[in-house]
């Protein structure tokens, strides 16, 4: 089964940061989605859901026009609890990070502007929390 990490973020740049460093130290061994809001990440993960694409990490912004990062990521652990969660922002409270740690299981909270290694060595704990 193919697997997919998905970036959620209203900023186009920051997506293009994330899927390119991640993307250079994985490799192909993942799909790299990203999506510009909440509604555009259900769309994708529906559409992954249909091609048996399992998404194993989630990285989402908090600040978002519309639904907020810790509302979206408690959605998905809802309907899929073995995703990895984090959360990577620059204006969370501490009250959405401690809810989304107790009701996503999140796994990690990254401050921007966050360092490549920050980032990439967060998703390889995530990959060891799913056995990967």
């Amino acid at each position: 089964m193919k697997q997919a990490i998905l970036c959620v973020d209203d900023e186009p740049t920051v997506l293009r940061s994330l899927r390119e460093q991640i993307g250079n130290r994985f490799g192909d061994r993942y799909l790299y989605e990203i999506a510009e809001s909440v509604e555009e990440a259900w769309e994708i993960i529906e559409e992954l859901s249909e091609e048996e694409v399992k998404i194993i990490i989630v990285i989402s912004d908090w600040l978002m026009p519309g639904v907020k990062g810790d509302e979206f990521l408690i959605a998905v652990h809802q309907q899929f609890p073995d995703t990895v969660t984090i959360m990577l922002t620059g204006q969370a409270d501490l009250e959405a990070i401690e809810r989304t740690r107790v009701e996503a299981d999140l796994h990690a909270y990254i401050a921007k502007p966050w360092t490549e290694e920050m980032l990439l060595s967060t998703i390889e704990s995530g990959f060891k929390k799913l056995n990967i």
